[in-house]
């Protein structure tokens, strides 16, 4: 008789474990999840000017200037030109070495780029380029994007424009 007992505990026992399934696995919406015919979840966007613990607001770019310009163009040939050239055209020394080439300031999809766009891209990386957010400080990342700006117009810059003495100095 105490054998069927212990028998049937530990069959019930069984069958209890093998019922029971983890909470993780039953059905329910998730905090951030969009109901059944809700379109979208008014919940997701934070108040506007709330930024997370962990993020940074967002950098302003300071006023462009002749230091800034003078610290961007020797940044820029430190860091970009091997790989952008000092011309920013893509065929720096590295990449006369077999380097994969890096895009052209001079394309239409960069020339209508903010400046934000370069300091991102020098922060985070894009493509084959890895970040220079450990290499190159905020304050020069800024100046850099303003010597992109300038090289930019300088390939851009119409001779007709220019004074008598600046077109002699280009002779």
């Amino acid at each position: 008789m105490r054998r069927r007992a212990t028998a049937a505990t530990l069959l019930l026992l069984v069958a209890a474990l093998a019922s029971c399934d983890k909470m993780a696995n039953q059905p329910k919406q998730l905090p951030y999840e969009v109901s059944p015919g809700q379109t979208s979840n008014p919940d997701l966007a934070p108040p506007a000017g709330i930024i997370a613990r962990d993020e940074q607001p967002p950098p302003s770019p300071p006023p462009v200037n002749l230091p800034l310009l003078q610290r961007g163009q020797e940044r820029f040939n430190i860091y970009c030109a091997p790989c952008h050239a000092r011309t920013g055209d893509g065929q720096g020394m590295i990449v006369q070495r077999g380097f994969p080439a890096p895009p052209s300031y001079f394309i239409d999809r960069l020339l209508v780029m903010p400046s934000q766009h370069f300091y991102d891209v020098i922060t985070s990386g894009y493509g084959a380029m890895y970040s220079y957010a450990d290499r190159v400080a905020p304050a020069d990342r800024w100046a850099i994007a303003a010597y992109i700006r300038v090289l930019q117009a300088s390939q851009h810059a119409n001779v007709a424009q220019l004074s008598s003495d600046e077109k002699a100095k280009l002779r």
